[in-house]
């Protein structure tokens, strides 16, 4: 009987196992209207390069930057954080996979009891007066339990687990892509204060020495008093401007440290914006590419395939649910004789629940299963279209800051000129000293929004590099040498 038990048993185990529907609907990517080339994107780069295919340690040529990045990618707590929701999503994968699958329990019980004596005396076991006898009672079973998967309920509750551990190895990447961009933004900000401020420390010295030869024309009788005083305040000007460029360096390096998972500290870096080198072009691909490339995109399609999923789960609670439920083991009064053939208890059965009454319960978490789902397509949908955005923007202002910065450079180039012409014109006697105050003020505000622009041009290869997905690979084969202390 046990053999039969046993085999009937793995029978219908594994039958159940392949038979049975799935209820809900099968996921479908939602159809997305996508332009056929980027409005922004010069023809001669649309022959199906990109600036995704470069790695992040590619295009940023920097050592110094790279050893950041590479510190980050180890120590940065969004980076860790994503990682542990990765390990969660798996577990909770393989927590929702075990529902599929027989749940088999051991238990074991050793009681001893004592019979009332009028219970005992009742069926003449004892004498008036005497007490019920005392019983040992020994028992240890295996215990089945499994719900028949007919209507595809576990089924759909691992599909969605599944898309949802996915779903944070996206949202991993995205993590990772964000980071990449943020620190080479900070890093290039920062390249970009230490720039104003030696703008204004020459700018500074150039004025102290314009104050002392004015004060040497007074001696002379060549200037005014007034002429002193204005040199004066335009030194003091430019001692002002000093402390609070350092105040920003060291803000935007403390903000730099935390990025890579540091206490704030001092930032080693490069010299001067003029060293950062990046390709003459910066080609986006093809919008259809960008699908696959975007990790936010992928992260909100995993999303959007668990609430498909929910569906299913949500349309099995209507059907009725099988379950088997079984025990095999023994029973005996004395431990000696648990384990003889004789001893042996076992029972098997099936069980059906029906769903009758609710209260509407069911019906509710359809509609709210449904209405996720509809969220997540509009989530998709906006995703794609913010992405699309998002490049348009980046290409936009890496085409109008190259423009920028021409104009910017030839500003500096004809200030400088002007501001030499006011100085010899002033020692001539042929100007005052507004004029030559004048064209100092207009060079330092050329040369700062050139400094600017310079930084805004390598932003805007950052922000098209993040928007068409670049920089977010950290398979194994991605990984470079770890970074070395003196570029930290």
């Amino acid at each position: 009987m046990a053999r039969s038990m046993r085999t009937f048993l793995s029978v219908t185990v594994s039958a159940c196992t392949f038979w049975g529907c799935v209820l809900g609907p099968d996921y479908e990517r939602p159809q997305v209207e996508e332009p056929a080339a980027f409005r922004m994107q010069q023809e001669t780069e649309t022959e199906g390069k990109s600036l995704a295919d470069l790695r992040w340690w590619e295009l940023f040529k920097d050592s110094h930057l790279q050893a950041l990045i590479r510190y980050a990618q180890l120590e940065n707590k969004d980076i860790r954080l994503a990682v542990a929701r990765i390990r969660e999503a798996h577990a909770q994968f393989g927590v929702t996979g075990a529902d599929r699958f027989p749940q088999v329990d051991g238990n074991a019980s050793a009681q001893r009891n004592q019979t009332s004596g009028a219970a005992a005396r009742r069926f003449g076991i004892s004498r008036e007066g005497q007490e019920g006898p005392t019983t040992n009672q020994f028992i240890a079973t295996f215990d089945l339990s499994f719900e028949l998967d007919l209507w595809g309920k576990f089924r759909r509750a691992s599909e969605a687990a599944q898309a949802e551990l996915v779903e944070q190895e996206w949202a991993s990447r995205t993590v990772f892509l964000t980071l990449v961009s943020d620190i080479a933004q900070a890093y290039f900000e920062l390249q970009e204060l230490d720039l104003e401020l030696e703008i204004a420390k020459l700018t500074h010295r150039t004025r102290e020495e314009t104050l002392e030869l004015i004060r040497l024309r007074k001696l002379m009788g060549q200037s005014s008093t007034l002429d002193v005083r204005r040199a004066e305040q335009e030194v003091a000007r430019a001692q002002a401007v000093i402390p609070d460029l350092e105040r920003q360096i060291g803000q935007k390096e403390n903000q730099l440290s935390i990025l890579v998972g540091k206490n704030p500290d001092v930032v080693i870096r490069t010299s001067g914006l003029e060293g950062q080198t990046f390709p003459p072009d910066v080609p986006a691909g093809l919008p259809s590419a960008l699908l696959a490339r975007r990790p936010d995109i992928q992260e909100a399609e995993q999303r959007l395939i668990a609430a498909n999923a929910q569906i299913g789960v949500a349309k099995a609670a209507f059907f009725p649910q099988i379950s088997l439920t079984g025990n095999y083991g023994a029973q005996s009064l004395e431990f000696s004789d648990l384990f003889i053939g004789t001893s042996q208890i076992w029972s098997f059965g099936p069980s059906v629940t029906v769903p009758i009454f609710q209260g509407g319960r069911n019906r509710a978490n359809l509609e709210v299963a449904k209405a996720r789902h509809d969220q997540a397509v509009i989530s998709y949908e906006q995703a794609i279209q913010q992405a699309f955005r998002e490049v348009e923007d980046a290409l936009v202002a890496h085409q109008k800051t190259r423009e920028i910065r021409k104009a910017q450079e030839e500003l500096v180039r004809v200030s400088r000129e002007a501001l030499k012409l006011a100085q010899l014109e002033y020692l001539n006697g042929q100007a005052n000293y507004l004029a030559v105050l004048d064209t100092q003020r207009q060079l330092f505000d050329a040369e700062i929004a050139f400094a600017q622009t310079q930084r805004n041009q390598l932003l805007a290869v950052v922000q098209v590099y993040k928007a068409i997905g670049g920089g977010w690979d950290i398979s194994p084969h991605a990984q470079v040498s770890p970074p070395q202390e003196t570029d930290l």
